[in-house]
């Protein structure tokens, strides 16, 4: 039992963070559209850069937030890169 759990815990994290990313490019386009205080933009690179990337980038085209500004996606994509590298060792790491 303690070795699957070990065993399925990145995959697990990977899955959460990006759902996070996901949501909170929702949330900061909700907030934008209201006219209320949003998310900094560097808490989303963070979120990003955690592994959180594909959430990011699913997030920005799905809602059409931050499509149009091009220093947000620089950083998106360097924040890709780094969760890139993130699942490449998970998949070396924890495959049987």
């Amino acid at each position: 039992m303690q070795l699957s759990f070990l065993y399925w815990t990145p995959l697990i994290y990977l899955i959460i963070i990006n759902l996070i990313a996901f949501f909170a490019m929702w949330y900061d386009k909700r907030r934008a559209s209201q006219h209320k205080w949003r998310l900094a933009e560097a808490t989303l690179h963070i979120i990003g850069a955690l592994g959180g990337a594909i959430g990011i980038f699913a997030g920005m085209f799905h809602f059409r937030h931050k499509t149009q500004k091009r220093s947000f996606q620089a950083v998106a994509i360097v924040a890709l890169l780094i969760s890139f590298i993130i699942y490449w060792l998970v998949l070396v790491f924890y495959t049987p």
